[in-house]
């Protein structure tokens, strides 16, 4: 499949908003505190591990997950994995997590080429990074490899309402796209269910922030790193001219007072299925086996 999105031009929003990501996310941080309740399941659910060894946290921007994380499980050893480098190199200011943050250790890898070994990892924890990638069902198999059986997948995601006043005054000055086509929940669920993850729980929740008009919007979004990485984006710079026709469009749309932007937010939870379990397509069940379990011919 063709690319999406330019994988460079996503590192390096994100390089450059390292700075300015942990004061702009609000929102992050309530889905983040959303997803750090749910931990409670793995000290419900019969049978599971419930002081995991290895937690990984996937897109963990500046760390604040995999602290408090670490903070939960003491002896776990806690991953936090990131696209961008000043990411890792930005961590949390709290003063009370500077111990913890000293056990975690950071990785700079990709979402979509975990650096880690088949059935290795107890929690994998992933809040609103996926929404970057360009092949969901291939990273969700990525996953499912990494993760032990009965182990715990928490992952979060915009959804396509995600700033559809953004995109459709954009839409009213050119056919270039400005917003991203994030993946739906249905096509959420059967990702995960194609990747084999068992008993898989999403829900879907939206939330409208109010600026003062376009630039304040885009001022946040940049220091959030959530710029235009699409391929298919203009290469130039948009121009005051192009930008004051979309905010004429976006008022018009929205009527008297401030702009609202609108935030769709998917999450879900499931759980590794058993080894050798097999994966589910739309044509019914093909068996897998652990990649271990493939002979390897050497020269």
């Amino acid at each position: 499949m063709s690319a999406t999105f330019d994988r460079r031009q996503v590192r390096r929003a994100f390089s450059r908003a390292a700075r300015t990501y942990d004061a702009a996310a609000s929102l992050q941080h309530a889905v983040e505190a959303h997803l750090l309740e749910s931990l409670s399941y793995l000290e419900q659910r019969p049978g599971a591990n419930v002081t995991p060894h290895l937690v990984v946290d996937i897109g963990c921007g500046p760390g604040s997950a995999a602290v408090q994380m670490q903070q939960r499980w003491p002896r776990a050893r806690v991953l936090a994995l990131d696209l961008a480098l000043p990411m890792l190199q930005s961590w949390p200011v709290k003063r009370e997590w500077h111990p913890l943050r000293r056990n975690v250790q950071r990785v700079c890898a990709d979402a979509a080429a975990l650096p880690l070994a088949d059935g290795c990892v107890d929690v994998l924890f992933s809040n609103l990074c996926l929404q970057w990638v360009d092949d969901l069902p291939a990273v969700l198999a990525g996953f499912r490899r990494v993760l032990k059986p009965g182990g715990l997948l928490l992952v979060s995601s915009f959804g396509p309402d995600t700033l559809h006043e953004l995109r459709h005054a954009f839409a009213d000055i050119d056919a270039v796209p400005h917003v991203s086509p994030f993946a739906a929940i249905a096509q959420w669920g059967d990702a995960l269910m194609a990747a084999g993850f068992r008993d898989p729980v999403l829900d879907r929740d939206t939330t409208i922030s109010h600026y003062p008009d376009l630039p304040t919007l885009m001022r946040e979004l940049r220091a959030l790193g959530a710029t235009n990485a699409l391929r298919a984006r203009r290469h130039s710079l948009t121009g005051k001219s192009r930008l004051a026709r979309a905010a004429a469009a976006y008022a018009a749309a929205s009527g008297d007072g401030p702009l609202p932007a609108t935030w769709e937010t998917i999450t879900a939870m499931a759980w590794g299925p058993p080894a050798g379990a097999p994966i589910r397509d739309a044509d019914g069940e093909i068996a897998r086996f652990p990649a271990a379990g493939i002979p390897v011919r050497r020269r």
